[in-house]
């Protein structure tokens, strides 16, 4: 399982393992976000990792449509020294890949949690390609055992219209892409969809003990914020597994923290199954 991070920040923070509680910094791209993110009180920082538009062609800290950043990964990674921060890289391009993993290796003496993250599979209302998952796993594969893979969907939502969620295609042929996997394997998943999608990510999270969920929200997305706390609270009861939020929105924040308005939840019921 995924749980080396939360065993991480307990450690470290004293803090009960639930990963609610796991606090993230987002789109760590530059010098000065990432000096605020050092300094900050946030668990986790994301950022993105493509290669330099221009000579030198190194991998750099920034998020297609830019091309250029005043860091590039080597800095970026130094720059975290002896913090006890976690990593997620979010890798854009295939190519950024290979020559990311060779710079990683002093990211592990530390014992941090570190996530390698990318979308590998087309998804619902996504426009974006994804990367190839056979060659983005093969670069990875020698990553030590506890990094987290972050395997995902591109994905869109569109204010005002009826969204399709992950379909029974999507989870059974990423189910087949992870099933052979040792590394712990998170799914991020867009929670605008999750209604749309509950039977299908159920399914998903019930076919291995390695599996997680990572709900994250687009800042434009509209999503009834007491549902995740419901949702939370049904794939544990089903799986005991964790459910890792990355939250881009204050009132899901502060949901998630257990001061949402009580409301009815039209979250279903699960159907326990059994995990291999």
């Amino acid at each position: 399982m995924s749980d080396h991070t939360l065993r991480y920040f307990s450690l470290r923070h004293g803090r009960r393992r639930d990963a609610a509680d796991v606090t993230w910094s987002h789109a760590v791209n530059s010098r000065s976000r990432l000096a605020e993110a050092l300094t900050g009180p946030t668990h986790m920082m994301e950022a993105d990792v493509i290669i330099r538009g221009a000579d030198p062609k190194e991998p750099i800290m920034a998020h297609p449509p830019d091309t250029d950043s005043d860091i590039t990964l080597k800095e970026w990674l130094e720059a975290l020294g002896g913090s006890d921060k976690g990593v997620k890289l979010d890798f854009k391009s295939l190519e950024a890949v290979s020559p990311s993993v060779v710079l990683l290796e002093d990211v592990y003496r530390s014992n941090r949690p570190v996530w390698v993250n990318a979308d590998v599979l087309p998804g619902p209302g996504g426009l974006a390609s994804p990367l190839d998952p056979l060659a983005f796993l093969s670069s990875v594969s020698t990553l030590p055992p506890h990094t987290v893979l972050s395997l995902g969907w591109t994905t869109g939502w569109t204010a005002g219209t009826d969204n399709a969620g992950y379909s029974w295609d999507m989870v059974r042929t990423m189910e087949e892409i992870c099933r052979a996997l040792e590394h712990p394997v998170t799914f991020p998943v867009r929670a605008a969809l999750l209604a749309a999608s509950f039977s299908q990510l159920s399914w998903l999270l019930q076919q291995s003990d390695r599996y997680t969920l990572t709900v994250w929200t687009g800042k434009d997305d509209k999503f009834p914020a007491q549902d995740l706390l419901a949702y939370k609270a049904n794939f544990d009861s089903i799986t005991h597994l964790i459910l890792f939020c990355i939250v881009q929105n204050r009132k899901f924040e502060i949901c998630l923290r257990g001061v949402c308005t009580h409301e009815t939840s039209s979250v279903p019921k699960p159907s326990h199954q059994h995990r291999n």
